[in-house]
């Protein structure tokens, strides 16, 4: 079986090389650390050498040809891969010539490998496989659920073909541009087996049928659940691995069946109890008093999600001067607008919150505010203005918090928010955001009322220059025009700014004119599109 070798980071900022000169020819045996190839990048001239011994099988460059970084640049094969193979071809030839030219033709596996999942991700955790070694596959069909900093993702197959060898485990990490599973291409899925055949294929094909003939009997008897079928987040996966459990035994309380934290916490306690009943019962020596754990502790990795966050907070914290502006909002008119369009809206499957309403008037704010959409770069010699308001949603997830953006909310009317918001919604809290929903965000808002909270001190989102907490809405006493006292909806908008670009007396301004947009929700219609 061959392997590719993977060209590798050749300076900094380098992404493609021309092959001026090829050291070695195929067939050629190499020895580790042998020059291969030389090639040239846009500052010089480099000799790549090989990783390990073995025997050239194909080159995948000519001279002159342009090669990738992270891409295959030879495939190398093993001393006993190239023996054995050439041992092979005489007995297949006699027997079946075409099998054999078939089996040469296909006999080349090549490495999938895991491609940019996302700015900045170099490493990901295994979830789940989706397939297994030995399936046949097709182009774009899933093979692995895995998890980054930012969100789950679902790996696609590049190409039909077999499923040769899985690299890693579940609950691995993964390195992006590393191999992460082997896959012999379509046609030759049918090579091996005519090849096999020959040999020693009949006396395992008896063997096999007579497996599946018995997993199929016990199947039949067997639970409809099968280990790792269950549905759970990561989060989940990962704790029941901690606490040895098969989450198929688990029995889920969440919505279709969905397995919890606390059910994998009550199995393993469940467990636990039973455990002690059986040796309560087989001594026969009942305790006076009931024992209790005390001073026990659990240690856990921060992973995924939570540890992106943490670095990116403490990112922020540590670069960016922050300073807070909080003012109070009367949302009573806008709240009843929104009650107006929700019911109206609702037969037609649309979804309108307030949120749509705080997002398109934080954009015509931004029009004349330019400065809040604004990024400035590392060492404050220069500031960037967008034109574009990709505004995020903070959204609080089980995997953690995580901040999808709708993009160009300038040219959004109310409805196409609110699609957007709740597309959003529900990606995040499945775990599923596509990786350009999290880019490009150029402001957000974090709607902590949703909760019950009424003040914060939000942390900003590097490198954007602000960002806003939407506390709960209150019903108060304030005194109308008259000095009457009368009931009013008030929120609690908290503000956090770069301080090296934004003052005070601009936060206050903007957040003036977005408050006159959302007290008074008509005065919005001449601005916009």
């Amino acid at each position: 079986m061959s392997k590719d070798f993977i060209l590798p980071d050749i300076g900094e900022g380098i992404v493609e090389c021309e092959i001026v000169e090829w050291l070695v020819q195929e067939g050629d045996s190499i020895k580790e650390d042998q020059p291969v190839v030389d090639v040239m990048t846009d500052k010089a001239l480099v000799q790549i050498p090989a990783k390990e011994d073995g025997v050239v099988a194909k080159l995948y460059y000519a001279k002159g040809d342009i090669a990738k970084v992270h891409e295959p640049l030879f495939a190398i094969a093993g001393h006993a891969d190239s023996e054995s193979a050439s041992a092979a071809e005489p007995a297949v030839a006699t027997e079946a010539p075409e099998a054999a030219a078939s089996a040469t033709d296909s006999s080349s596996v090549t490495d999938f490998i895991l491609p940019d999942i996302g700015e900045g991700i170099v490493e990901c955790e295994i979830v789940e496989w989706q397939v297994q070694e030995g399936d046949v596959i097709e182009e774009d069909q899933p093979v692995v659920d895995v998890m980054t900093d930012k969100a789950l993702v679902q790996i696609p197959a590049k190409e039909s073909g077999v499923v040769e060898k899985l690299y890693y485990q579940q609950g691995d990490i993964a390195k992006v541009h590393q191999p992460l599973f082997a896959i012999r291409v379509a046609g030759g899925a049918a090579a091996p087996v005519g090849a096999k055949a020959v040999t020693a294929a009949t006396a395992e094909l008896g063997t096999s049928e007579q497996s599946t003939s018995e997993r199929s009997t016990t199947d039949n008897n067997a639970p409809a659940q099968r280990p790792g079928k269950a549905i759970a987040s990561p989060a989940v996966r990962r704790r029941a691995r901690e606490l040895d459990i098969d989450i198929s035994q688990v029995k889920g309380s969440g919505a279709k069946g969905r397995v919890l934290k606390q059910d994998v916490e009550a199995f393993a306690q469940g467990t636990e109890n039973a455990a002690a009943s059986a040796t309560v019962n087989a001594t026969a020596q009942p305790t006076a008093t009931s024992s209790q754990a005390v001073g026990g502790k659990r240690v856990e990795a921060i992973r995924g999600v939570k540890a992106a966050m943490a670095k990116q907070m403490m990112r922020s914290v540590s670069t960016i001067p922050h300073f807070t502006y909080a003012d109070e909002f009367d949302l009573t008119a806008v709240m009843a607008l929104q009650k107006q369009l929700k019911e109206r809206y609702a037969d037609q499957g649309i979804r309108i919150t307030m949120m749509p309403f705080f997002i398109k008037a934080l954009s015509l704010a931004l029009k004349e505010f330019p400065v809040m959409n604004a990024q400035v770069n590392d060492d404050c010699t220069e500031i960037t203005y967008f034109d574009d308001h990709n505004i995020g949603m903070a959204v609080d997830t089980k995997i953690g918090l995580l901040v999808p953006n709708i993009k160009q909310v300038q040219n959004k009317s109310i409805i196409d928010i609110a699609n957007e918001v709740t597309r959003l919604t529900q990606a995040a809290r499945e775990g599923r955001v596509a990786q350009e929903d999290m880019k490009g965000g150029t402001i957000s808002i974090s709607n902590i009322g949703v909760i019950g909270g009424t003040v914060a001190t939000p942390i900003i989102n590097k490198p954007e220059a602000a960002i806003v907490a939407l506390g709960k809405v209150q019903e108060l006493p304030r005194f109308d025009a008259q000095g009457q006292v009368v009931a009013r909806k008030i929120m609690t908008a908290s503000w956090s700014g770069d301080h090296r670009i934004i003052d005070g007396g601009t936060i206050a301004r903007f957040n003036k004119r977005w408050q006159e947009f959302l007290e008074d929700p008509t005065s919005m219609l001449v601005h916009m599109i």
